[in-house]
């Protein structure tokens, strides 16, 4: 039974923008909701003020619904709830941690919570706690990733639950968003294919690295540590495979990876930044607009669908 997801969170196309630390800035995420998706302000770079004047931007940009995503392992979690909550901002998402803790003060907002869960029992939690519906991602996604592929987790997560799925990791176009479909996913999380909207801030060199990017260009670093994180594969990838191979202290691992998200989005290192990105990069081929890319993707998802004999 696929949920009403456009209705639940008002939005024309069941097309939610990943959040992406550096990168989904207001810019972004004003034009994905513009366009009829549901953009979403990442915050693992702000602190509350950087929220708060960000979210101000959004609301200036258009006056669609937009999400706010909560890093919730991050010291300044208990702030950025804070703010937005007292913004009232229509959508919150969260990753790495449950959102149980702030439920209530969610729900006084009367803001929807939508948790990105990577295994099913993370998901029943959320569930739980209250969320109003879960993403779950599977790790063909870009940046931090769990062990189960999107194929598999998706009707697992779907059986389990009560609640509408969102299907995230490794959709680029309207085929993955079908296939997700009859996993029974009733909206879709892209991420990747939104690094090159012309709304984009990004800096050039890593559009272009997308762009460029072949099917096998991925891998995952930082296993060692706990926390996985899907890249391109580059000069920063390599060194932390050889640390790890030779298993270096977590410290020096952590050391190698501090600030080398911006060094590849704000100053376009993409040799020794971390560029960040899902498997499915080597289908990212052009720069389009963030409405042009909504409406391709869902165009040629109902075609797909209306093309099918059921």
């Amino acid at each position: 039974m696929y949920a009403d997801i456009c209705g639940m969170l008002g939005i024309q196309y069941p097309i939610i923008q990943g959040a992406m630390a550096w990168i989904s800035d207001a810019s972004l995420v004003s034009a994905v909701s513009e366009a009829g998706g549901l953009g979403v302000l990442a915050t693992g770079h702000l602190d509350a003020e950087g929220c708060v004047k960000a979210v101000k931007e959004i609301r200036e940009r258009t006056d669609k619904p937009f999400a706010v995503n909560i890093m919730l392992l991050s010291q300044l979690a208990d702030e950025l709830v804070q703010a937005v909550c007292e913004e009232k901002v229509p959508v919150v998402t969260t990753g790495a941690g449950s959102p149980g803790k702030y439920m209530k003060s969610f729900k006084d907002a009367n803001i929807k919570v939508l948790p990105v869960a990577p295994s099913v029992a993370i998901a029943k939690r959320m569930e739980k706690d209250g969320a109003d519906a879960v993403i779950a991602e599977g790790c063909e996604s870009g940046g931090h990733v769990g062990k189960i592929t999107t194929m598999a987790l998706v009707p697992q997560v779907v059986d389990a639950l009560n609640i509408p799925v969102i299907a995230a990791g490794g959709i680029a176009d309207g085929r993955g968003m079908a296939a997700c479909r009859m996993l029974g996913a009733s909206a879709f999380q892209v991420g990747t294919r939104f690094l090159v909207a012309n709304e984009c801030t990004v800096h050039p060199n890593y559009k272009a690295r997308i762009i460029k990017a072949k099917d096998i260009d991925t891998t995952t670093t930082g296993a060692s540590t706990g926390h996985p994180v899907r890249v391109i594969r580059n000069r920063l990838a390599r060194k932390f495979e050889e640390l790890e191979k030779n298993n270096a202290d977590t410290s020096e691992l952590d050391a190698l990876g501090r600030g080398a998200l911006r060094k590849a989005v704000v100053e376009g290192d993409i040799d020794n930044g971390s560029v960040m990105s899902g498997q499915i990069a080597g289908l990212v081929n052009r720069e389009q607009s963030a409405g042009e890319i909504i409406k391709e993707m869902y165009s040629q998802y109902k075609a797909i669908l209306q093309g099918m004999d059921f």
